[in-house]
């Protein structure tokens, strides 16, 4: 049976802090629904019980940033796959940060920038749903995937750049706002 809060308690906190993949889902009106898959342990942060924030890589599309945008509604899940089965979902209103932006700054304290880090996303939470996930499969983490971070290490910067400015539309045509400097982030 599912069970509803308001918001983040210390026992979801706990949850969150040990899952390393989430998936976040986003839709706006005439346009596809976004749902992605998110790794990197760093990259989730719960800033307090009514706000939570992630990084965001680039990559294939920006679809988050211009769904939130558009209609800022945003779902993100947890699943324990590896003990007692369990699923959290948190229900909020989300938002892109650049690093353009003037809350940059205060907002990236909270991680260690990946190389790649296009935005960072705020979610104000608005409920929280557990529920059971007995249908979920037990699995096993062998490790994380370095090839995107690989991929931004090697990265030519003025490329980079160049090539995020021009993608200033969703795959649907919604707008998005394009980051205006190359993260390098970590150098490991």
């Amino acid at each position: 049976m599912a069970d509803f809060t308001d918001t983040l308690t210390d026992k979801h906190i706990a949850f969150i802090d040990q899952q390393p993949v989430y998936f976040t889902a986003t839709a706006a009106a005439d346009a596809r629904i976004n749902l992605s898959p998110k790794g990197y342990a760093d990259s989730f942060r719960v800033l307090s019980a009514t706000q939570v924030a992630y990084l965001d890589l680039a990559g294939s599309g920006n679809e988050t940033h211009a769904h939130l945008a558009a209609d800022g509604r945003i779902t993100i899940m947890f699943c324990a796959f590896d003990r007692s089965a369990l699923i959290l979902r948190i229900y909020g209103r989300g938002r892109p940060v650049l690093p353009q932006d003037d809350e940059w700054d205060a907002l990236a304290a909270h991680f260690t920038l990946l190389p790649g880090t296009r935005q960072i996303f705020v979610i104000d939470v608005e409920s929280v749903q557990t529920s059971c996930g007995w249908g979920v499969p037990m699995m096993e983490l062998q490790h994380e995937r370095d090839t995107l971070r690989k991929y931004h290490r090697q990265a030519d910067r003025a490329l980079w750049v160049e090539k995020t400015q021009g993608r200033t539309k969703s795959i649907d045509g919604l707008p998005t706002r394009a980051t205006d400097r190359f993260i390098e982030g970590e150098t490991a």
